[in-house]
């Protein structure tokens, strides 16, 4: 929390850098007493028609009571943000709580100069997001005719409005909760301008090298002979104090005394002179900064100190960075050739757009690809991921024509549910391959805030599945399936065609097939290759014609030995010839003669840019690997997604209103659990029934709560380690009567005694089925994730958990309800009658909602549940709840910090 002197406290996550409509960055936070003066400048320099627009009259200055009022504000009746660029007040949004505490009348405030980069949206959605952490539901506002620029913002915030023309004004009125037209609204601005900022880095008009150097061997050296080199088409300038030319070019000693615009700035001077670049970048205008520089946070605690502040001053001036400790970017396309990087030539123009972290895995992730000959269309390394992160490239490349695959090697991820969203959305029309270290987990990288997870590191692995991402370990493993999904067509089933002249290779490419999923359809040995060059040659081709025309034959995988009659290469001309024909997918291993080295090199290079290429690899069992990624992502593609799934019954306003209650009287980050009674009533709300128990003391108490509850019933122990356990006396099953229930009780207490006191409840019996598990919590990365299991061994002895990040779709709570390894038990297991699967799912719907909904419950576990032939009940509810902490990707634009 933020305490601000003379005005009230607000939430720290409400300051944010955002970006604008036209890609670049300004700073939103709540205005404050200090910002009098900055306010009345902003306002001094405001047109009449503006001014006439926002008050409704003239007015040259503001008050002195008016400044008070403006700038004095609780943040809960009274908000107000204002963005900055530069320091400077560009826009100011606020709102004012009427006499029904649920409503709010907004104003706005934008800057002649920067009205048209979407300041008025972000606003709105800010203030939307406060009013609503306020208890705050609806917005009015007055509007003039004239004003159509504000009219628009509110109509194209996607919320539905009511207005009415009186008096000459144009009154609105809006619900602000979230709804799906508002959200995709946001989520589309967001797409745009993120797009766009990253769009401008890589293809940008002009480019200064700041410490660009006359030294061969130092980075600025480097950097600027290789963009001189690689043909870039813009302007590029070199600046260095110290020499008066360099590469051939006159230098200039400031990026200020550059005669024409500079768009992009790659930074290579010592850490100590960057705060200084960056100042001159910003007072010239420069777009964004690519910065080479080291000394950040690899220099410990001092390290992260000016990592951080490099990023707060960019984004001052509205420049993104890309970097610290940055490789460098590429841009392949001819109308760009842009090498910005370490690399000593612009890589083959290609399809595979790549992003990489550290600069260290960046000159892995670089030579692997230049190895293998692939083809790139742009490549970014962002080093310490200060600003620009692998959800921003990936927005860039779903809308990149030269980008037809993408491949990502992360360190960390500091917005996963974020990345969920945008991957599982780029991978429905390009593959998004990802490769992360074996620390990746959801570690957070140097220099952003912390948040510890709670969630287990398989749910980041199940969220990636989730949305269609090829998971990979290792850098090869990336390039691996790179080399089909950027040259070869998605196969349209698991059925493969193994090609071998030697019997016994053939047969263990097979075998190495079926542990991957991949189903071998036919093993092909009888092509003589040995029958000299033209027979050898068109028998092969003959027969890969003949089996690739089959409809049974999906995909192709050709492991040869060294022939006598056909070089490797003439092999791969014919593979690739055929593939391209038949339009099916085929890969190729050369074991025994090639490795992924310059041999590869040239095999490739001769099948790349003269005609149809070919994936090649040493290993058979890599290429079968690799074709078994994309037959499951061709997979995922192809399955019905189904519908977001609303149930019926879910009444998520009278919800919200339930846990502000509770929570009215939670002191801060403490969570508290609620009784069995308040979460029964709580999750009554979305349709989730808790069979009922009760508590006793004495026998005469039990009876009475047996005969309201209805018989038979069951004893249970409260004891959390005992409550599920039969063998050890915790749990009595069936008891009809009155008698049987006083004797029952007594046994019960006997047996507990050694492990101590604990209450016993009675609770209604109900039919046998399977013991099942669910559970959600708020994960301070992830958000809410969700998890089922069958109750007992599997997941206290095994950890067989599936794991979900909301919000699910049909089909993905159809796979997650299967997911587990014993779910099997579902569905008729050893003369056993399956149980109601669709109850089941039908519950994980209902609780995935309430959990995605509501932030402020912490934790929700169900165990266990019985599911039976019909139906499933629960039988212990587990509720907590806590003041929400802000998600990772909530309903307001902001970038990471």
């Amino acid at each position: 929390m933020v305490d601000q002197p003379g005005a009230g406290v607000y939430p720290e996550y409400w300051e944010a850098d955002v970006v604008l409509r036209d890609g670049g960055t300004a700073h939103l936070r709540p205005i404050s007493p200090e910002d009098a003066d900055a306010l009345q400048a902003f306002h001094a320099a405001q047109s009449e028609t503006s001014i006439y627009m926002r008050f409704f009259s003239f007015k040259p200055r503001l008050s002195s009571k008016e400044l008070h009022r403006f700038t004095e504000v609780d943040h809960k009746d009274r908000v107000a943000f204002v963005i900055t660029i530069g320091g400077e007040i560009v826009g100011v949004g606020r709102y004012d709580r009427l006499d029904d505490p649920t409503e709010a009348e907004v104003a706005f405030n934008i800057s002649d100069v920067q009205q048209g980069r979407g300041i008025g949206s972000i606003l709105l959605e800010h203030l939307a997001a406060a009013a609503r952490e306020n208890g705050i539901r609806r917005f009015t506002a007055e509007v003039l005719p004239e004003n159509r620029k504000m009219l628009r913002v509110f109509a194209d915030a996607g919320y539905e409005l009511a207005r009415k023309f009186d008096d000459g004004v144009v009154s609105v009125e809006f619900n602000i909760d979230p709804t799906e037209k508002s959200l995709a609204v946001m989520e589309s601005r967001e797409h745009r301008a993120e797009a766009r900022s990253v769009r401008d880095l890589l293809a940008p008009s002009s480019i200064a090298v700041v410490g660009a150097s006359r030294r061969w061997g130092t980075v600025g050296h480097q950097l600027l002979e290789h963009i001189l080199e690689g043909g870039f088409t813009g302007a590029v300038y070199a600046v260095n104090p110290e020499a008066f030319e360099v590469a051939g070019m006159k230098s200039f000693a400031r990026i200020t005394d550059v005669p024409g615009p500079v768009q992009l700035a790659i930074i290579a001077v010592p850490y100590e002179e960057v705060p200084n670049v960056v100042d001159e970048c910003g007072a010239a205008g420069v777009k964004g900064l690519v910065v080479a520089t080291a000394g950040y946070a690899d220099d410990g605690e001092r390290g992260l100190r000016r990592q951080r502040e490099l990023v707060r001053q960019a984004r001052s001036y509205g420049m993104r960075v890309i970097g610290p400790e940055s490789l460098g970017i590429v841009n392949t396309n001819p109308e760009v050739s842009l090498n910005a990087s370490m690399a000593p030539s612009l890589p083959q123009r290609g399809g595979l757009g790549l992003f990489s972290q550290s600069a260290a895995i960046g000159v892995s992730v670089y030579a692997a690809a230049s190895r293998r000959g692939l083809g790139l269309s742009s490549f970014l390394s962002a080093g310490n991921r200060a600003d620009i992160s692998g959800n921003d490239v990936m927005q860039f490349w779903e809308d990149d024509p030269d980008t037809v695959a993408v491949g990502l090697y992360l360190e960390s991820i500091g917005n996963p549910r974020k990345f969920s969203r945008l991957a599982r959305r780029l991978s429905r029309s390009k593959p998004v391959i990802v490769a992360k270290s074996d620390v990746t987990g959801l570690r957070i990288p140097p220099g952003h805030v912390v948040r510890t997870t709670l969630a287990p590191v398989a749910a980041l692995d199940a969220m990636m599945r989730q949305a269609g991402v090829i998971a990979v370990e290792t850098i090869e493993q990336l390039m691996d399936v790179a080399q089909i999904v950027s040259s070869q067509p998605l196969p349209k089933g698991p059925a493969l065609a193994v090609y071998s002249n030697s019997a016994a290779f053939g047969k263990v490419v097979a075998d190495n097939a079926a542990p991957h999923g991949l189903v071998v359809d036919r093993i092909v040995t009888d092509v003589d290759l040995e029958a000299g060059m033209s027979a050898a040659r068109e028998g092969l081709r003959r027969s890969l014609r003949e089996n690739l025309a089959d409809d049974s034959v999906h995909a192709v995988v050709a492991a040869m030995v060294p022939s006598r009659s056909l070089t490797m290469e003439t092999i791969a001309g014919v593979l690739a010839e055929c593939a391209a024909e038949a339009g099916k997918p085929v890969v190729a291993a050369f074991t025994g003669i090639l490795d992924t080295s310059v041999q590869l090199d040239g095999l490739l290079a001769a099948n790349g840019e003269s005609g149809p290429s070919l994936p090649c690899y040493s290993s058979a069992g890599s290429a079968v690997a690799a074709l078994a990624a994309v037959a499951r992502y061709a997979k995922w593609l192809d399955r019905d997604q189904g519908m977001f799934v609303e149930p019926a019954g879910c009444d998520r306003e009278g919800t919200r209103e339930h846990i502000e209650r509770l929570l009215s009287s939670v002191p801060g980050e403490q969570l508290v659990r609620l009784d069995d009674g308040e979460a029964a009533a709580l999750l009554s709300r979305y349709g989730i029934p808790v069979v009922p128990s009760a508590v006793f003391e004495s026998d005469d108490e039990a009876v009475a709560a047996a005969e309201r509850l209805g018989w038979p019933v069951v004893l249970k122990t409260t004891d959390p380690a005992l409550r599920h356990r039969l063998d050890l006396g915790g749990v009595r099953l069936d008891i009809e009567d009155a008698d049987s229930l006083r004797r029952n009780i007594a046994q019960m207490r006997r047996a507990l005694e050694p492990y101590g006191s604990s209450a016993i409840e009675v609770q209604a019996m109900v039919s046998v089925g399977q013991a099942c598990t669910l559970r959600a919590i708020e994960d301070p990365l992830l958000g809410p994730v969700v998890s089922f299991g069958l109750a007992g061994d599997a997941v206290n002895l095994l950890d067989d958990w599936a794991h979900r990040v909301p919000p699910l779709s049909s089909t993905d709570l159809h796979d997650f309800i299967r997911a587990p390894r014993a779910s099997l038990k579902l569905f008729g297991y050893e003369g056993l009658p399956a149980v109601d699967v669709a109850a089941l799912e039908d519950l994980g719907a209902r609780l995935v909602r309430l959990k995605d909904e509501h932030p402020g419950i912490a934790l929700v576990e169900f165990n266990p549940v019985l599911a039976g032939t019909r139906g499933a009940k629960i039988l212990a509810a587990e509720v907590w709840i806590g003041n929400a902490a802000q998600r990772t990707d909530s309903a307001r634009r902001a970038m990471l910090s």
